[in-house]
């Protein structure tokens, strides 16, 4: 029997696709002649800026920047922009930096960028509904959109490359809470199209669901792998052995997530009803089991295209960093809350961030592909934010990182400096040409970062 790329576990309505096997792959030419791993593509966004003193290389011992909020913040940019030469350098850690100390060598810095903005919408909200759609405002006004969305980035993508997989996109989010504290806007960063989000899965066990099961079928049974773990364990002795510890190892990952997932569940039911519920999720624990969640999206074929908001913009609420700090704190409240010692706590917010990104590189880098490759080696996973420093609420100066390989198409372990005011749809039209789309424009982009090629 010939077999495809994927082979399914059925159950009652449950399916799994399992991750490449090569023992089954003796009837699929294209298998069987080493055809390469589909790229994967991660955006990852940070909310509410980052402290930047502390971020880019050469500011630890700048001077902290004066708070200028509200819809002014682009008619003084000029005077608080700091310019740094362009060039290219080897990759400086910076103290935001650190948990990156184990990948310096996959990823790169990229700094001078900006995404356009325009007055008429909240900072915050722009800051992220404008992340990945760049529509210049002369743009946004000729085609009668109120503020500079458009389709995003992440579905015109999916659009060119996206039909290999079940799903085009994942849309995931980080934001816990059930009641909604802010517009939609302030928590999604992926759009259809004009006034067309995609909204973005908040719940782990929904997030679950979408990947492993159809229909009602959790209706009638509670855990998938107890149904599959037959055909499983039958379909084992026929692979070789590495393919049956790839199948261990991947059987074992959908169980500790579900064993996670119930966990989680039952912290949430098990707190006291006076306290907002939650804000009790443990931070670390959340958005790790979110991006376990996306990977195995990656390893089963289900998507190779994901934006991942590790929490949304302003959001006045409590959030528990666990192992950060000892009570729940608000993270937006705290970003205009720098002056004296005061952005050293916000700082730490920052290096949690980090450390997800890092968990998720490891991740990545321990995965193996059909050919013996990592998923880190064929993955694009930028790490960045709509806005700058969140004390200003600026929209130049952005935070962007870029780890994987693209299989061999980039060379990292650098800081590209680009000229200051660069947009950042210039990254996303590089983004999308990494990624295999012939397209000479994107949004309001004016070229390439050629520079990022090998």
């Amino acid at each position: 029997m010939n077999l495809t790329r994927r082979r399914f576990l059925q159950a009652n309505g449950a399916m799994l696709t399992l991750p490449f096997l090569h023992s089954l792959a003796a009837g699929n030419e294209k298998a069987a002649n080493g055809a390469k791993p589909s790229k994967k593509l991660v955006i990852m966004y940070i909310p509410n800026g980052i402290v930047r003193r502390c971020f880019f290389p050469g500011e630890e011992n700048g001077n902290l920047p004066d708070f200028i909020g509200g819809f002014d913040a682009d008619k003084t940019k000029e005077q608080r922009r700091i310019v740094h030469p362009q060039g290219i350098s080897p990759l400086q850690l910076t103290s935001t930096m650190q948990p990156l100390a184990d990948h310096a060598d996959d990823v790169t810095l990229i700094t001078g960028l900006e995404r356009s903005y325009k007055n008429g919408q909240d900072v915050h909200a722009q800051g992220a509904s404008c992340y990945l759609t760049s529509l210049s405002p002369e743009q946004a006004t000729a085609k009668g959109v109120p503020h500079p969305n458009g389709r995003s980035l992440d579905q015109v993508i999916g659009d060119a490359v996206g039909n290999s997989t079940i799903f085009n996109t994942l849309e995931i989010s980080c934001n816990g809470f059930t009641a909604g504290k802010e517009p939609i806007e302030f928590d999604n960063i992926s759009w259809y199209g004009r006034d067309q989000i995609a909204p973005s899965l908040r719940d782990p066990q929904k997030l679950y669901d979408r990947l492993f099961l159809r229909d009602s079928y959790q209706k009638h049974v509670a855990d998938v792998t107890d149904l599959v773990l037959a055909d499983a364990k039958s379909l084992s002795k026929k692979l070789a052995r590495d393919d049956r510890e790839t199948m261990g190892r991947f059987m074992e990952m959908i169980r500790d997530i579900e064993v996670r997932i119930e966990k989680m569940s039952k912290l949430l039911a098990s707190v006291d009803v006076t306290i907002p519920k939650n804000e009790v999720l443990p931070r670390g624990e959340y958005i790790r089991l979110q991006t376990d969640l996306m990977l195995l999206a990656f390893q089963m074929g289900i998507t190779n295209i994901c934006t991942f908001m590790i929490g949304p913009e302003r959001w006045d609420a409590t959030l528990r960093y666990e192992g950060v700090f000892d009570q729940p704190v608000q993270h937006h409240n705290m970003t205009h809350n720098q002056k004296g010692d005061g952005y050293k706590d916000l700082q730490k917010i920052d290096l949690f961030h980090m450390q997800q990104y890092a968990y998720l590189l490891r991740r990545m880098k321990e995965l193996k592909e059909s050919d013996g490759s990592t998923m880190l080696d064929n993955s694009l996973i930028t790490y960045g934010a709509g806005l700058g420093d969140g004390a200003t609420h600026q929209f130049y100066d952005l935070p962007m990182i870029v780890a994987g390989k693209g299989q061999g198409q980039i060379k990292q372990g650098r800081h590209v400096k680009m000229k200051s005011g660069t947009l950042n749809s210039n990254l996303w039209l590089t983004v999308a040409q990494l990624m295999g789309l012939e397209i000479e424009s994107y949004a309001d982009s004016t070229g390439v970062i050629s520079d990022l090629w090998t």
